[in-house]
C-alpha cells in the first residue's frame, strides 16, 4: 500500500540550490520556476530508495512532456559510486541525478532520513512531502502531480 503524501499548509518556500549532476551539467531549483518539481533525496545504499527509483522513472516517462521536472539528489556519495549504481538499473533514470555530497541541500530542506521527497509547486513552494519509500507511478501520486500542474 502506498502511504499518502503529506500536504503542507501554508506552503513554505523551497530552498534554492545548485548542484552538479552525475552526467556533468549543473542544475538549480530556480531554473525550473513555473514547473512542478519532484525533489527526491536518496542514496545507493538505501533499500527503500533503491526500491522506489524505478517508479520515479515510470512517473517521469509518463509525464515527461508536461510541466514536471524530477531531480534526484544523492546523499554523500561520489560520482563514480552513483554512476555504477545507475548502470545496474533497467531502465536507467532519464531525469537528472544530482550529487549532494555533503548533504547541504538535504540540511536546507530539513531532511531527517532518506528517502524523502518533496513536490514543489510552480511558485517554488513546497506543496507535499513524503518520508519513506513510495510508488511514484501510483494513480494517487499522479493525480496530486496533475493537480499541481493544472494549478
Amino acid at each position: 500500500m502506498n502511504a499518502p503524501l503529506t500536504a503542507l499548509a501554508p506552503r513554505p518556500p523551497a530552498p534554492d540550490f545548485t548542484l552538479p549532476s552525475v552526467a556533468g551539467p549543473t542544475y538549480s531549483l530556480k531554473q525550473f520556476r513555473g514547473t512542478v518539481v519532484l525533489v527526491n533525496f536518496w542514496a545507493t545504499w538505501c533499500p527503500p530508495c533503491r526500491a522506489e527509483m524505478p517508479s520515479i522513472e515510470r512517473l517521469h516517462q509518463s509525464i515527461k512532456n508536461k510541466d514536471l521536472q524530477i531531480l534526484a539528489l544523492d546523499q554523500g556519495e561520489t560520482q563514480s559510486v552513483v554512476f555504477a549504481y545507475l548502470g545496474q538499473l533497467t531502465p536507467s533514470p532519464t531525469f537528472p541525478i544530482l550529487l549532494d555530497q555533503h548533504s547541504k541541500v538535504a540540511d536546507a530542506f530539513h531532511v531527517a532520513g532518506i528517502p524523502t521527497t518533496f513536490l514543489i509547486d510552480k511558485m517554488g513552494r513546497i506543496a507535499y512531502k513524503a518520508v519513506g519509500g513510495r510508488n511514484y507511478a501510483a494513480s494517487d501520486v499522479r493525480s496530486i502531480i496533475e493537480r499541481l500542474i493544472a494549478a
